[in-house]
């Protein structure tokens, strides 16, 4: 293994750092409690399996045939870096989708004080986008979305995908981005959606109560109706709620894995 390694180095390193730009910005890689030392072992072996399906053809001029690197051979190893990057970077934004949909109805539900640290998103997240996170990633992990990202993913982009085509595309990347980013706010929307409703109709209830009958102290039962409501809407439409999150996973990733294997190889000088 390490005789096959030195042998073929730069190709190596080329996969190794679009390994290492999607495992250090994958959600659940990404952690801080995850081992850097497991990460760093877990890039040289899929790096390696990888070796030899990659087809970097269009490379071999920056690669001497003493396979002696350059200055443009270390800018290719960064642009392969940041192809990883996207790839996990558009995967952190549907797992965010979830996120920000808790955020939008814990804080009508007076849960918006209740906000620990998230070691998954690695920010201060109300309790309800925590468990919205850890759902999401059992979704995830059930689906077999993380096999699919290294055993597919990694496989078909190495074999179809340079930094060149990457460069020759960068309108649709860019585009693409940024309709990931605005679609993010309107999933998060769709799932909150419903309780944020009828929390609203709630309020508005309360109000008009308030007036009608101001002997009442419905400021402090508002909170505890509107709590359990939110939780028994929640319990109600979580089924859907999980297919939503199946459907997400599986359109976002697609679209990305189709865009990138779209650009091609592109050409090189």
């Amino acid at each position: 293994m390490i005789n096959e390694v030195v042998e073929s180095a730069p190709i190596f390193l080329l996969v190794a750092a679009r390994s290492a730009g999607l495992i250090f910005t994958l959600p659940l890689f990404s952690m801080r409690t995850v081992s850097r030392t497991a990460k760093i072992a877990f890039i040289g072996y899929i790096s390696y399996l990888l070796m030899g399906f990659a087809d970097f053809s269009a490379y071999s001029s920056y690669i001497g045939d003493d396979g002696a690197f350059s200055l443009m051979y270390l800018l290719l190893v960064l642009g392969e870096g940041l192809i990883g990057v996207i790839i996990g970077f558009y995967v952190s934004i549907i797992f965010a989708a979830f996120s920000t949909a808790a955020q939008f109805f814990a804080f009508q539900m007076g849960f918006s004080a209740a906000s620990t640290y998230d070691q998954l998103s690695q920010v201060e997240n109300p309790l309800l986008g925590q468990f919205f996170n850890f759902a999401s990633v059992l979704i995830f992990l059930q689906i077999k979305w993380f096999q699919k990202i290294f055993l597919q993913g990694l496989t078909y982009t190495v074999q179809n995908l340079t930094v060149f085509g990457m460069i020759e595309h960068k309108e649709k990347l860019v585009s693409f981005l940024l309709s990931g980013l605005s679609k993010l706010f309107a999933d998060a929307f769709v799932i909150a959606l419903p309780i944020m409703g009828t929390l609203v109709l709630i309020t508005v209830c309360t109000g008009l109560l308030s007036k009608a009958a101001p002997q009442m102290n419905l400021l402090s039962e508002g909170f505890p109706i509107m709590i359990l409501l939110s939780f028994g809407i929640l319990v109600a439409i979580f089924p859907h709620l999980l297919d939503f999150f199946s459907l997400s996973f599986s359109t976002g990733i697609s679209e990305l894995l189709n865009l990138l294997l779209g650009f091609g190889k592109g050409g090189g000088r």
